[in-house]
């Protein structure tokens, strides 16, 4: 078998590609040639015989000889007189007598039976599209077999003349009945032997079979799709009647609680009434008749309830599915929405949440809002007003009849429960979304609940911090322990949970704490702020308070920026890495005022927050420039870390707030000799300049913090990078971690709502010797600023700071000191008006000097809020000592930042 390559060809482009399979043909194999063609070659070169192919042919198949010579033009004259010679008749028998002429130029006998001539899909075809049968051409060669009436056989013509007869010989075909698309010319071409050859009679009946079970499945579909429409039609129905159903469930709960209501106040008319009589024992028998009947009454609406609500439930949690257009479904929904179909169109709408004192009777899904029902605290909990006292279910509460209402009020409601003075019962406390409350449930008010301020940009506000009592069973230092946090002033923001804060608003976040202790602890401590009081919370900030080589107070402040969340908590932590310091009465904190600030951004005022560890633990001897990892940014394109990781970038100008925090270990003399400096810069232009300068007293194989805070002005390309300076004769190792003892953190906030000033203190008027609540002189700033101002003027001047406007404030003091003082204590200070007392803000204290060490140095920090006109200044006290000088050149700074509310 050869494999064939069959062209299907109708229109004008059937001849064209007539010719170009017969020239195809000729290329590929010149020993294969197209049917109906003379088998016999025409060249003395080949003298065997062949068989010939095709239906003219009376032998088998035979193949063109491999030299197909086009040297027949006599037989095309021979051609063109027998097509001289056709008779001229009518137009319809000239029709089919050309355009049954075979392609070689033969032309049927007219007695030929076409039925029985016919062959492949043309005996399928009817008859009046059917081609005639055409006569044998006879055969030339050996092969053949000579008959009577055959006439000469001509030679063979040439390829491209005959290819142009055949062209302008055959006409269209008609159109088929079966596609409706002509039927064009079949062509096949012997390409190679093959295995693949498929008749064309299958492949037209394969499409008959295709068709009819084409249109099978379409009237499949079409029932299908019926059917499917009743099943909605039925299921709208079904869930229209379910909705009614449920609606007159709640018109009836809402009659019985409008009964129940007014019988509750009749009885209270009357009771008070009785009340005023002396008649003890018609009071008892009205008295019971009343609750007799509200027991009945009562009973009357639960069975009621029971049986309503006992109605058979359809499930039309199902996807409705939209056919012939009609969409019964509302598109996507969220999570806390559900699909309301009586809107036209249908629409999603929230759930229905639950009233305080009911439960919920059924969830809210896809398409069906949830079903909410009194409890009945009275049958819950049989002895909840005690075994003499009735007990009266009322909607969201319960009354207990009888009770006074100190006794009430006294908390004889319970858990989640508050008495109600104006309808004299218990009602459930109320539960606020999203956690947001300002004041929890207690025995007589209920829980009050606030929402987001938008039009607020900024607040501020401080706590307090104490240790557990020792007899605490949670008071032990190892593994650590959390510190009570009172709230001193009133925040919309926060509100304090016993040993924490609980965040109400989205927002920034800002937070200093001020430190001071006395311990015996190994090693050292670890002081912490921790975000999410619970096995989740991860440190914030964090710095190690050294182990001190004698017993005195020492002191630390940390800092941190995050981006918080309604309902997450802020504590403070502190533990020790070992169990030497495992009672709480080890510990000896000083009690500051106010050691603990907060400072809250809005999300409008466009801030950026941002944190950074360091990348990896380092050993140094000199200088240490750290490398940082973003761990958390609100904005990545304000603000950036440069190629290298060593810098901060900023984008656009505005006002930064930042802190960065350094644990390390050293060893060697001269570490407590010169101590360690911790110096910022920002470069401006491609120009390096000193931002802040602090100082640390250094420590021999102990454990310690080094920690920077400071506010300042920054402009777009800024940048901000840190060094630590430490005696060439120090080994220092940095620590790497990922607590908060070595982060960078800071805020970023766009300067029409912010400004802030860097300046040192004076070199005249430092106190010095034995110092009673001193004030420090600070010198004017060379960048001016508006909002803040250093008087200049009177007795207040280089004493004070001055703002033109109402806002919040962040503050940061850096001391660098001599003394002998046994406490040596700052105090941040904050005046209203010229005729009024100073009030104190916060404090710090610092202890004595370590020995061996040239300075020492203390740190505070705090944010408040201010008004129009509000001064604030910082003073100085030495407690059993004297001050013998205050570095002014580097080393002691202040830093403030004012930010609009």
């Amino acid at each position: 078998m050869h494999e064939k390559m069959v062209i299907f060809l109708s229109g004008p482009s059937t001849w064209m590609g007539g010719f170009l399979c017969l020239l195809l043909c000729s290329l590929v194999d010149a020993e294969r040639c197209l049917e109906g063609a003379n088998c016999q070659s025409s060249t003395a070169e080949s003298e065997q015989q062949k068989t010939c192919v095709g239906a003219r042919c009376p032998a088998k198949h035979s193949r063109l000889s491999r030299s197909f010579h086009h040297t027949a033009s006599s037989s095309t004259s021979a051609q063109h007189g027998r097509a001289q010679q056709q008779p001229s008749g009518s137009l319809r028998e000239e029709h089919v007598t050309h355009g049954m002429t075979d392609p070689w130029g033969g032309v049927p006998h007219p007695g030929t039976n076409s039925s029985r001539d016919c062959k492949g899909i043309e005996c399928r075809l009817p008859l009046r599209i059917r081609m005639k049968s055409r006569g044998r051409i006879p055969c030339t060669g050996e092969g053949c077999a000579a008959g009577e009436g055959q006439r000469e056989t001509p030679g063979l013509v040439r390829l491209n003349d005959r290819a142009a007869q055949f062209i302008g010989e055959v006409p269209d075909f008609p159109t088929s009945e079966l596609g409706g698309a002509p039927l064009g010319v079949q062509l096949t071409c012997d390409i190679k032997p093959g295995e693949n050859e498929v008749p064309s009679e299958d492949a037209l009946i394969l499409q008959l079979h295709l068709a009819k079970g084409q249109e099978k499945f379409v009237e499949s579909l079409k029932s299908q799709q019926k059917t499917i429409s009743d099943l909605q039609q039925k299921l709208s129905d079904q869930q229209a009647l379910l909705v009614n159903q449920q609606r007159e469930i709640i018109e009836q709960q809402r009659k019985m609680y409008e009964q129940m209501d007014m019988i509750k106040v009749q009885y209270s008319i009357l009771f008070d009434t009785v009340k005023q009589m002396s008649f003890q024992s018609l009071q008892e028998d009205i008295q019971n008749y009343f609750e007799a009947h509200l027991q009945g009454l009562q009973n009357q609406v639960r069975n009621n309830l029971q049986k309503t609500y006992s109605v058979h439930k359809l499930d039309v949690d199902a996807k409705v599915i939209d056919v012939e257009g009609t969409s019964m479904t509302c598109g996507p929904c969220e999570s806390d929405e559900y699909c309301n179909f009586q809107k036209t169109p249908p629409k999603c709408e929230k759930c229905t949440l639950c009233p305080a004192g009911f439960f919920q009777l059924s969830d809210c899904t896809e398409n069906v809002d949830r079903i909410c029902q009194d409890r009945d605290e009275c049958m819950d909990s049989p002895s909840i007003c005690g075994e003499r006292i009735k007990c009266l279910n009322t909607p969201g509460g319960f009354r207990c009849l009888g009770v006074p209402e100190k006794d009430a009020a006294l908390g004889l409601c319970g858990d989640q429960y508050f008495f109600n003075k104006e309808l004299q019962e218990c009602q459930a406390c109320s539960e606020c979304e999203e956690g947001v409350v300002v004041y929890p449930c207690t025995a007589d008010s209920d829980t009050v609940c606030t929402t987001t301020t938008e039009s607020k940009f900024s607040e501020s506000c401080s706590a307090s911090i104490t240790l557990p009592s020792p007899k605490m069973a949670n008071a032990q230092v190892f593994p650590g322990l959390y510190l009570k946090v009172n709230e001193k002033s009133e925040c919309e923001v926060f509100s304090p949970d016993e040993n924490k804060l609980i965040i109400k608003q989205h927002g920034l976040l800002w937070v200093d704490l001020n430190f001071a202790v006395k311990h015996n602890c190994r090693n050292f401590l670890q002081l912490s702020l921790k975000l999410n009081n619970s096995e989740e919370g991860y440190e914030i900030s964090g710095s190690r308070i050294e182990q001190p080589e004698g017993k005195y107070f020492q002191s630390t402040s940390i800092s941190c920026a995050a981006e918080v969340e309604p309902s997450q908590t802020l504590s403070v932590f502190l533990k020790s890495p070992n169990q030497y310091c495992n009672q709480s009465k080890d510990l000896n904190m000083y009690d500051l005022n106010t050691p603990l600030s907060l400072f809250w951004l809005s999300h409008d005022t466009g801030a950026v927050a941002m944190s950074a560890q360091m990348s990896t633990a380092m050993h140094y001897q000199t200088n240490y420039r750290p490398t940082f990892k973003i761990i958390s940014v609100s904005d990545p394109y304000m603000v950036s870390l440069s190629h290298d990781g060593r810098s901060i970038k900023f984008t656009e100008s505005g006002v930064v707030k930042f802190v960065f925090q350094q644990a390390l270990y050293s060893m060697g003399p001269t570490c407590i000799r010169e101590g360690f400096s911790l110096v910022s810069y920002i470069n401006r232009n491609g120009t390096n300049s000193e931002l802040m300068h602090i100082f640390k007293s250094g420590v021999n194989y102990r454990d310690t913090s080094i920690s920077a805070s400071g506010a300042a002005k920054v402009i777009g390309g800024d940048i901000i990078n840190f060094e630590i300076l430490s005696p060439s004769q120090c080994n220092v190792r940095y620590f790497g971690e990922n607590s908060g003892i070595s982060m960078l953190s800071l805020i970023w906030i766009p300067t029409s709502i912010s400004t802030a000033i860097i300046t040192t203190v004076s070199s005249a008027g430092l106190p010095t010797g034995a110092v009673r609540n001193k004030l420090l002189h600070f010198r004017e700033s060379s960048l001016n600023d508006k909002m803040i101002q250093l008087v200049t003027t009177g007795q207040l001047a280089h004493k004070y700071f001055m703002f033109a406007e109402r806002g919040a404030v962040s503050v940061s003091l850096n001391l660098k000191l001599i003394h002998s003082c046994n406490v040596i204590k700052m105090t941040l200070n904050k005046l209203e008006s010229d005729h009024a007392q100073p009030s104190v803000i916060t404090q710090q204290i610092g202890g004595q000097m370590p020995e061996g060490s040239l300075w020492t140095s203390v740190s505070l920090r705090s944010s408040f809020e201010v008004q129009n006109g509000t001064k604030i200044s910082v003073s100085l006290d030495c407690v059993r000592g004297r001050v013998n000088q205050i570095a002014h050149d580097q080393g002691t700074n202040i830093s403030i930042m004012w930010v609009s509310t």
